[in-house]
């Protein structure tokens, strides 16, 4: 990046109130963060163009990705899903009622629901994947070399297994 962007800023800015804080962190952090945002505002676009509304296309992905029948308990749903939790349902909700997806009771477990792709929600899918993953070529991967990307993604495994390491200690006092 030639140009100084914010994150910049806010680098100087605390390396003159605070000299003595190693504040680069903030440098990796704070663009991990723009670029999720800068990413998931070029995304959006593409999901419109398949009739689908922000927040819809990873429930479709999760499912599709599950194989035939196209189904999930909430538990494995949530598991799988590249989502937080909070929303899901609200999501579940849309996409129930725009008919894309379909919640039943679970017949080997009488509390329980299972979440399946509709006819309709299969088509969107099947449409709407091509578009994605070329979109996310097309921004990110072809910005990188191939080793590059390969560097990438272990950094970004093993900061995501730290995080989730200090989550399971901070919620497990057994841990």
């Amino acid at each position: 990046m030639s140009e100084r962007d914010g994150v910049d800023r806010i680098i100087e800015q605390w390396g003159r109130e605070r000299p003595d804080l190693d504040v680069s962190p903030i440098g990796v952090i704070g663009r991990i963060s723009r670029l999720a945002r800068e990413l998931e505002q070029r995304l959006e676009p593409v999901y419109r163009e398949q009739g689908l509304e922000p927040g819809w296309y990873d429930v479709l992905a999760t499912l599709r990705r599950a194989g035939p029948p196209y189904r999930l308990r909430p538990t494995e749903f949530t598991r799988t899903l590249m989502l937080t939790s909070s929303g899901t349902t609200k999501r579940l909700d849309r996409l129930e009622l725009a008919g894309l997806i379909a919640r039943t009771p679970d017949p080997d477990d009488r509390r329980g629901t299972l979440i399946t792709l509709t006819e309709a929600g299969v088509t969107a899918i099947r449409s709407a994947a091509p578009a994605h993953v070329e979109r996310v070529r097309e921004l990110f991967f072809s910005a990188l070399t191939p080793a590059q990307a390969r560097a990438m993604r272990e950094a970004a495994d093993a900061v995501l297994d730290n995080v989730e390491r200090h989550t399971s200690r901070e919620t497990d006092p057994e841990f």
